[in-house]
């Protein structure tokens, strides 16, 4: 095949990967369009904008976090005139009963879509003559889709940013035409090393920033080292990929169970789910922005690098590239290593967001990751693939995922259809080649 008709199969391959994502995307879009009931600061400024500015409001919620968040919203909007009442439906009903006894009742009961619908609002002419004049407010529904909403974007992009940065290191070994199964065990073993350093090392609860960043960069480089150890066996000894990674991914384990002691590790600070929880930049969360500068780096990498260059030579063809003065076992164990350490980073990454480091993380991650490289087009036969075209599967995992769960599709058939989406996608790389 000439080179100026494989890179317009490689940009039509691209390109119909983002086609996909943006389909699934519009699929559930329709699938989960409903009428939302808002009650955010949006909402609260829709109701104030109803309220006549000299009128007396009575703010009746719930006592939950989103109801209270609601009510300080519109107190804050309307001021001094506004009275909260926080609880439930007889706290409502005392706050009336004071009102219309002192005949300072309210002119408007601002209300949630669930407050809205409590019965002593029913009738307040009835039970409260005093308040007959009272008028009930809620926000305004509208009609969009829960996919949509902001709040679930980031949760899609919050969950799939450790599965997209291990898919990284996959990447980089699936092009030289080799596998690593035991990412998932390695997020769990980089987790348990980390948690374990702060608790026993840096203090555990009072541990300091500087005592967090070396728990977590222990726990990198034991993966790392796991990753090296890979890469000798498979290298020196050419052993199976298959079997030397399978392999590593029992000793990962068996490694994270017993340093925990098969228990979950969870001293540590409240600061350290900065990484995992944490959004310091335009409201994105801080997991999601080290995915997209990793993604950027690697991208660069294997673009602009010898390295990257390498890669591609020694899963295209090794002989030739051997013959060509490429240093295979050099390039083969790179890979391993840079995949150990990005599942390190993962472990981290995972113990930041669930403030804990447990043996029990990562399982089952290594076939998302695969999945995520395979569906984003990298050749398990190696020669083959790109970190956007595996950014972009990362994503069409996610969003099958998250649009199976707003939709209730139970989670048997939703291994079913990953699988068929796996198959799907294998298919599709065996008709390309």
């Amino acid at each position: 095949m000439s080179r100026p008709t494989a890179n317009i199969r490689h940009r039509f391959a691209g390109s119909g990967m983002l086609l996909a994502l943006l389909l699934l995307c519009a699929f559930f879009s329709v699938a989960t369009w409903t009428r939302q009931y808002p009650q955010d600061e949006a909402a609260a400024r829709d109701v104030a904008s109803q309220i006549d500015p000299k009128a007396k409001v009575l703010i009746a919620v719930r006592p939950t976090a989103a109801d209270a968040g609601f009510a300080e919203a519109l107190k804050a909007e309307l001021g001094a005139r506004a009275e909260v009442v926080r609880g439930e439906p007889r706290d409502a009903r005392a706050a009336l009963e004071r009102a219309a006894a002192t005949g300072s009742g309210p002119d408007v009961i601002a209300c949630n879509r669930a407050t809205a619908a409590w019965l002593v609002f029913a009738n307040l002419g009835r039970d409260f003559p005093a308040l007959k004049n009272a008028v009930v407010l809620q926000p305004r529904a509208h009609a969009w889709p829960v996919f949509l909403k902001t709040d679930n974007l980031l949760n899609i992009a919050n969950q799939i940013a450790v599965i997209a940065i291990l898919a990284i290191g996959m990447t980089l070994v699936i092009i030289t035409g080799g596998i690593d199964l035991s990412v998932g065990s390695l997020i769990a073993l980089s987790a348990v090393v980390t948690t374990l350093f702060v608790r026993d090392v840096c203090g555990g609860t009072q541990a300091g920033v500087g005592g967090m960043l070396a728990a977590g960069l222990c726990g990198i480089a034991l993966s790392g080292a796991c990753g090296l150890a890979s890469g000798v066996f498979i290298t020196g000894l050419r052993m199976p990929p298959f079997i030397v990674t399978l392999a590593m991914m029992l000793v990962g384990s068996g490694l994270a169970y017993r340093l925990a002691e098969n228990q979950s590790v969870y001293q540590v600070p409240d600061s350290f789910v900065w990484l995992g929880r944490g959004a310091d930049l335009l409201g994105l969360p801080n997991a999601v922005v080290l995915m997209l500068v990793l993604y950027a780096a690697a991208h660069v990498m294997m673009t602009q690098t010898r390295l990257g260059r390498n890669l591609y030579a020694v899963g295209g063809n090794v002989e030739a590239a051997q013959l060509s003065g490429v240093p295979v076992r050099r390039v083969v164990l790179t890979a391993y290593v840079l995949c150990g350490l990005l599942a390190g980073l993962g472990g981290v990454v995972t113990a930041s967001l669930l403030k804990s480091g447990s043996p029990t993380y990562g399982q089952m991650y290594e076939l998302y990751v695969i999945a995520a490289v395979v569906v984003g087009g990298t050749s398990l036969s190696g020669g083959r693939g790109t970190m956007a075209g595996t950014l972009i599967g990362a994503f069409i995992i996610a969003v099958i995922q998250n649009g199976m769960n707003l939709t209730n599709v139970e989670s048997n058939t939703q291994k079913i259809v990953l699988g068929l989406v796996i198959l799907g996608a294998v298919l599709v790389d065996r008709a390309r080649r």
